[in-house]
């Protein structure tokens, strides 16, 4: 069993109901800022299509499924709260962190 960043049974609720994403271990496991989302049509009835990377997994490790997992988006929005912003984006969207400025850019 993987050992999280936060516990979920301690998060706030700060972005609460908008169901299940995907994120690599470099964010859920080891706390690292997300670098790039994007949503995709869902997987399942709770799944909201949110994906999240740190933005420099190889596709090696994205290829590797013990590295992705299924998370509430709420966990990773208490790992990083700049995601909540853009939650309500509709399928398709896609936003990447600028490496200078730390700003979210849509892409």
């Amino acid at each position: 069993m993987k050992k999280l960043h936060v516990d979920p049974a301690q998060v706030p609720p700060i972005a609460v109901g908008f169901g299940a994403c995907y994120a690599t271990d470099e964010i859920a496991v080891k706390g690292r800022r997300v670098g790039f989302m994007y949503r995709e049509d869902p997987d399942s009835e709770r799944d909201s299509g949110w994906r999240f990377m740190a933005g420099d997994e190889d596709q090696l490790y994205m290829d590797n499924p013990d590295n992705v997992d299924v998370y509430d988006i709420n966990l990773i929005a208490n790992i990083d709260a700049s995601v909540v912003k853009h939650l309500a984006a509709p399928i398709g969207s896609a936003f990447e962190r600028d490496a200078d400025t730390g700003r979210w850019e849509k892409v």
